[in-house]
């Protein structure tokens, strides 16, 4: 709160419309407020993303799914798909609705890597770990990098490789893999084996991201930067991941999800009630 001047409502009011769909120039016209200010205050409220996943990670669960995808939006200048730095990886949990990796970029190996190191901090918390994408072969295989062991039994030969006990993976095969000539693959399957203790039976309703993609759905609507077809689209990444760390802290520690019931953070067992807009503005951060 050090440097504040304005009340915290106003801040909170200006913070909130952002994260509900209204620009940059607009949220300026309608709270007659400067826009260099707004960009202080969301840079404010950003800082307080690292500062808050450190918090969780520091929690152990027994059980998570989490639901991983992808979606684009235009950054600077309207480019093809592949090009465009407005890429944006989601790792959220299914039931708590909890978004723990929310990070824009180009779609290389850079930003997957970085999704798929934060989902490797938190299975070292957790005693069972399964991850459903909707194709993207890549987090698997950036998976079984970071997070792998080889299986000792004693026998010559090299060891066996494989994903860390109770960490389970399935992704689709869709598109011409689904539908090559000769053997014809599963719909769902493990891109890597799996550690011998792991129970690895999910049920094939099971296997979706519904929940994922229901969210970038939602966020073309409440955050204006994604947005693709009206000039609020971000001129910068930068400025692209800030109001996505403020999204992020608001939908975890603030907002009550529509279908929960609760804040994701409450639901997920990190927090016990929801933080107020004053404790929010209240954590410290180097």
């Amino acid at each position: 709160m050090e440097g504040l001047k304005k009340p915290i409502r106003l801040i909170w009011s200006v913070l909130n419309a952002r994260t509900e769909g209204l620009g940059l120039n607009a949220t300026a016209r309608v709270f007659g407020v400067a826009k260099n200010t707004i960009l202080k205050w969301e840079t404010r409220c950003a800082d307080l993303q690292p500062v808050l996943v450190l918090y969780c990670l520091v929690h152990q669960f027994l059980q998570v799914v989490i639901e991983g995808d992808e979606g684009y939006t235009r950054v600077k200048e309207n480019l093809p798909a592949d090009q465009s730095l407005g890429w944006t990886i989601l790792l959220m949990d299914r039931v708590s609705r909890f978004i723990w990796t929310l990070n824009c970029g180009k779609r290389d190996k850079k930003l997957f890597k970085k999704a798929i190191q934060r989902l490797a901090a938190i299975i070292h918390h957790t005693a069972d770990v399964t991850l459903m994408t909707d194709g993207e072969r890549r987090y698997g295989h950036l998976l079984f990098e970071i997070c792998s062991e080889l299986i000792r039994n004693g026998k010559p030969g090299r060891p066996r490789k494989t994903l860390k006990p109770d960490v389970k993976v399935r992704i689709k095969n869709k598109g011409a893999q689904a539908h090559k000539k000769g053997r014809k693959l599963p719909k769902y399957q493990s891109p890597w084996p799996e550690h011998p203790q792991t129970d690895s039976r999910i049920q094939t309703q099971e296997i979706h991201a519904n929940h994922a993609e229901a969210f970038f759905s939602a966020l073309r609507r409440k955050c204006a930067t994604f947005r693709r077809r009206t000039n609020t689209y971000a001129k910068s990444s930068a400025g692209l991941q800030r109001l996505l760390n403020v999204y992020w802290v608001i939908h975890n520690f603030v907002r009550v999800h529509f279908t929960t019931r609760e804040v994701p953070a409450v639901a997920l067992g990190v927090l016990e009630r929801r933080l107020s807009v004053d404790q929010i503005f209240q954590v410290q951060f180097a």
